[in-house]
């Protein structure tokens, strides 16, 4: 990972990061960006290169008045109406670093350092809070005032990866739906959102709203007054007012990615499809497909969005690591579908190191089926190449044939109730190829 200046070793400590951050992409594209009348979202989850990411399916639930949820690392109270949802998450924590619910809306969350300090104990982790959002939001904007409002009671904290060397964060969030996107950034219980209603916009570790703020904390502009960060009179702009005086010289890859990220949606702006979303995940010289250190693309998934309402909603999800090298299986919210538990990883119970005070002191095998098979894959590329291409070319044509049924499906071709059992399917076909 290299060594850090004095300046950077300061700020890392300082910040909960004794290492380089691990960083994220989040991308969406609405009409007039995309082909068709559809929003496309799509998330590189980049992590520790050893952790696990699940693919959990939970289904919509009531729940008695006055009961608790077990979060990551607190209980917060239960609300009495959770709607279904499908997350890609570190097998480890309860939850995700994005997903989707039924009811059409997706999130994914990025990692940021601002001038606030990240508040010492356990919280919310802000994949805790993408989780909520989706469990509780019928729409993007929902969603984000279910996030808003938990930041404000709880806040946003606690240990990011399961290791117990300190390493924690604030967070921004993509909020997508069949209508509009909102872009939210977080600074401890702070906040500002930025509306988006067409074209295409990505976010990566940094913050990006400047002074077209749609929506703020009340207090989001005394407090930066009071702090000396801006002096009441100038015009207030988000990003530069919260954004670190100092940042790692690492944090300049964000930037970068940030750039590469722009560039690769408005290269396809007014023909971005469920595909090219997927190329862009893929993309390697931007950084967006990232394997750099410690740190490695973990978890990918891609969304349709279908302007249409009598019309799905379709999820990708990889569940294995290095879209490049992984393929995109196709998730459809159905009233019968068969449970995936090949991409669900152990439990552990009570015994879990997660749950067991002090956290972290021993690591357990959560690698779920399709990841090991894929790791066996992944060996087989290395040491003998023209096999592992020529079964990654075969599942590149199975992910292509499902985008061409996904395709007909929302072209009114085949009727959509057929494809519940897809992602069961896909899941099933990868591992025997593997095997």
């Amino acid at each position: 990972m290299g060594s850090s200046s004095p300046a950077e070793s300061d700020f890392l400590q300082k910040t909960g990061m004794a290492q380089a951050p691990m960083s994220c992409d989040c991308f969406v594209s609405m009409p007039p960006g995309s082909r068709d009348d559809h929003v496309i979202f799509g998330k590189n989850s980049d992590r520790p290169r050893e952790e696990v990411q699940e693919v959990a399916h939970y289904p919509a639930a009531s729940h008695p008045p006055g009961s608790t949820l077990e979060c990551t690392f607190i209980q917060i109270p239960q609300v009495e109406q959770t709607h279904a949802v499908v997350l890609s998450k570190p097998a480890w924590m309860w939850g995700a670093e994005m997903g989707a619910n039924d009811q059409g809306v997706c999130i994914g969350n990025e990692a940021v350092w601002t001038r606030e300090a990240v508040a010492p104990g356990e919280a919310l982790l802000g994949m805790d809070l993408v989780r909520l959002g989706l469990e509780r939001g019928d729409s993007a904007w929902a969603a984000l005032t279910v996030i808003t409002s938990l930041l404000e009671q709880h806040g946003q904290g606690g240990q990011c990866r399961e290791d117990p060397e300190p390493f924690s964060y604030h967070n921004t969030f993509l909020l997508v739906d069949r209508n509009e996107a909102w872009v939210l950034e977080t600074a401890g219980r702070l906040w500002a959102a930025q509306k988006v209603i067409e074209g295409v916009k990505n976010i990566s570790n940094q913050l990006t709203i400047g002074a077209e703020i749609s929506a703020e904390h009340l207090e989001l502009r005394s407090v930066a007054q009071a702090q000396g960060w801006w002096d009441g009179e100038g015009e207030f702009n988000f990003s530069q007012v919260f954004s670190p005086e100092n940042p790692p010289a690492r944090m300049e890859l964000a930037k970068q990615r940030y750039r590469g990220g722009t560039a690769l949606l408005k290269q396809h702006e007014g023909s971005v499809t469920a595909e090219v979303m997927m190329s862009i995940l893929r993309d390697k010289p931007s950084g967006i497909c990232m394997d750099s250190g410690g740190f490695c693309t973990t978890g990918s998934m891609v969304s349709v969005l279908p302007r249409d309402t009598s019309l799905p909603c379709i999820h990708f999800f990889t569940a294995t690591p290095d879209p490049s090298r992984s393929i995109f299986k196709p998730f459809i919210f159905s009233d019968c579908s068969t449970p995936v538990l090949r991409v669900v990883s152990p439990q552990f119970g009570p015994d879990d190191p997660v749950k067991k005070q002090p956290r972290f002191q021993n690591k357990v095998d959560r690698r779920h089926d399709l990841y090991k098979a894929h790791q066996a894959a992944l060996n087989t590329m290395e040491t003998n190449p023209d096999m592992g291409l020529a079964v990654y070319e075969i599942l590149r044509d199975l992910e292509s044939q499902c985008l061409n049924e996904i395709s007909a499906m929302l072209n009114g071709e085949i009727p959509g109730d057929e494809l519940g059992d897809l992602f069961f399917d896909c899941v099933d076909t990868e591992i025997k190829f593997y095997q």
